[in-house]
């Protein structure tokens, strides 16, 4: 099922950071692929790889692929202990620190390890979907009034902060350990919100003592704060419906507006992965691990490193769930304001909410037994079945939403979890249009528009 949603006016972050390194890898004419199917190919095991490697691609995406090195960063993650079933790559995988961007694999919780570069630094990069009642021919004559006030409302770029929210230091370690749950407990959303975010918001297990004095320091100041980069808030028309009758179970119909919030953990994930990275980097080589790349560096599972970094990632986790569900309330208070119309006149109700950057403990049938795993999605979505005790009540007939932001100002899709995904990819799905450019070479290309 896709919903098709036509992306019309943005609010964009202003500056980025880029995940580039220059660690020596398999130049990627060298590196062996096989074509499965249409839509699979796959790099045997060789070397010291584990697992083979699985990147759904066409041909003329896998064409892209070739020209950096993601496909050797498919190998490394291949290569590390415990590693269950396949190394894989999502459609729009390309390099990133450690792991791909775009790069899923699943762990064994007894053999296995959890890595930071398979999470990535901004920790629960994620996006929410809201519908609305409003259609966009009524909307039409009062964008510019309504971008210009999602501007003022929430703060956007490097260091961007709020002045008018203060939030101390008990309550951050509130905010890291109860998520969105907490946001909506201070008044900022309704309870209903939490039934269509991942996980509910919250991340049992999050340990906010374990979040550096620094990390919480930076993530005080930026919560409820767009950021930089690739973050927006973009307002849409649904401008195509594919299946009727999955749209009306999420709520969405032709040509009314639509606004998907792109952001996640701010200075307080990134300065979580940082700290954890020299962490782990010792955590591998005291427990033995071979690192086919030092951005690799792990630790098991369930060591006292593993376990650290879990709890730690988990409440920035946290902080990010927080973070949307405060940029949501502040979206709709900015559309009341500017159409003049109370909460039940525009309908404003959350899709979903996904994690795009996370590692997760969950249940998959792995050789006709279920196992607990470690799932690393970096720049990856989870997509779950129809059905699936973790999919919504409310969409349990049609699965998961899967949110597909496309690149800024065009076309992006809403679609569900399958079963087929959920058995091939441990339930995973790519997390955006993807990119046949790097950050730099399209910079260099728009110049000047």
């Amino acid at each position: 099922m896709e919903v098709h949603i036509f992306s019309s006016f943005l609010v964009p972050g202003r500056a980025g950071l880029s995940d580039r390194y220059n660690s020596p890898m398999a130049q990627p004419d060298s590196i062996r692929v096989e074509k499965l199917d249409d839509c699979r190919f796959t790099i045997p095991v060789q070397g010291r790889m584990n697992v083979p490697g699985v990147v759904y691609a066409d041909e003329r995406l896998m064409a892209d692929i070739r020209k950096d090195q993601a496909l050797a960063q498919v190998m490394n993650v291949a290569c590390l202990p415990g590693i269950v079933r396949a190394s894989l790559a999502m459609p729009d995988i390309h390099w990133g620190y450690g792991f791909p961007i775009g790069g899923v694999a699943a762990f064994d919780l007894e053999h296995g390890v959890i890595s930071p570069g398979g999470v990535g630094y901004d920790i629960n990069c994620g996006v929410r979907l809201l519908r609305s009642d409003l259609a966009a021919a009524e909307a039409a004559g009062r964008m510019r009034d309504l971008v210009e006030a999602l501007f003022r409302n929430i703060p956007t770029g490097v260091g961007s902060h709020r002045k008018d929210l203060r939030l101390d230091a008990r309550s951050e370690k509130k905010l890291l350990a109860q998520g969105a749950r907490w946001a909506v407990g201070q008044g900022f959303g309704e309870e209903r919100d939490l039934l269509h975010i991942e996980e509910g918001g919250c991340l049992e297990g999050a340990e906010p003592d374990q979040v550096s004095e620094r990390a919480r320091e930076r993530g005080r100041p930026q919560l409820g704060t767009l950021g930089s980069g690739n973050h927006f808030v973009e307002v849409q028309r649904v401008e195509e419906i594919y299946d009727e009758a999955a749209a009306g179970a999420l709520g969405l119909a032709p040509g009314s507006i639509a606004i998907s919030i792109h952001t996640g953990s701010r200075g307080l994930g990134y300065q979580v992965c940082d700290d954890f990275l020299q962490v782990m980097l010792r955590a591998a080589g005291a427990h033995g691990i071979h690192l086919p790349d030092p951005q690799l560096c792990c630790a098991p599972i369930g060591s006292p490193e593993g376990r650290r970094y879990l709890g730690a990632m988990y409440a920035a986790a946290n902080f990010a769930f927080g973070n949307r569900q405060l940029i949501t309330h502040w979206v709709r208070q900015t559309f009341e304001e500017t159409f003049a119309r109370g909460p039940r006149g525009l309908g404003i109700e959350v899709v979903y909410d996904v994690c795009h950057n996370i590692a997760k403990i969950e249940t998959h049938l792995v050789e006709g037994k279920e196992r607990s795993l470690c799932v690393h999605r970096k720049g990856a979505t989870r997509a779950f079945p129809p059905g699936h005790p973790r999919t919504p009540a409310a969409y349990a007939a049609v699965g998961q939403p899967v949110l597909i932001p496309g690149d800024m100002g065009r076309c992006s899709y809403v679609l569900v979890g399958t079963a087929r995904a959920y058995e091939e990819t441990f339930g995973s799905t790519c997390h955006g249009a993807g990119r046949r450019l790097s950050r730099h070479a399209a910079k260099k290309q728009a110049r000047g528009r």
